[in-house]
């Protein structure tokens, strides 16, 4: 009977470990962008606030509210989005955690492992449908000067 040496079965859970991994790069590179949209859409909100501050009848500009809104809005699904990265980061590493634990003490785990990076991809696809419909307002509410 051949013995298997111990190390070489937590090698094999590396690698069944190292798929996940790669998803929590991709995951935390996806919130760096994220929160990089995030930041500059605060910083213009307050510019603008302030210059509404400043003066007055800045508000009564052509499209100063409206932009304003679509500040808002934009914040609104920038923060979604990084909360459902958060999320899928968070789940995919309980999957990890899960994947040593039931090798180490031989357990079927094959059902909270299925669930676990299921509601990851939910997660996820949450994030990029928030990600998209941020982008799609500040496309819809940008101003192209022609004259400059």
């Amino acid at each position: 009977m051949e013995m298997i040496n111990p190390s070489h079965l937590v090698g094999e859970v590396i690698q069944l470990a190292l798929a996940p991994a790669f998803l929590l790069v991709a995951i935390g590179s996806f919130l760096n962008v994220v929160t990089q949209r995030l930041a500059r859409v605060i910083d213009r909100a307050r510019a603008l606030e302030e210059r509404c501050r400043l003066e007055p009848d800045a508000l009564e500009e052509p499209g100063m509210r409206g932009e304003l809104g679509a500040l808002d809005r934009r914040i609104v699904y920038a923060q979604w989005a990084i909360n459902f990265c958060a999320v899928a980061a968070l789940l995919v590493a309980f999957l990890v955690v899960i994947l040593f634990l039931a090798d180490l003490v031989r357990v079927n785990a094959a059902a909270p492992i299925a669930v676990l990076f299921s509601l990851a991809m939910a997660a996820l696809i949450s994030a990029l449908v928030a990600f998209m419909v941020e982008i799609l307002i500040a496309t819809r509410t940008i101003r192209v000067r022609t004259g400059v």
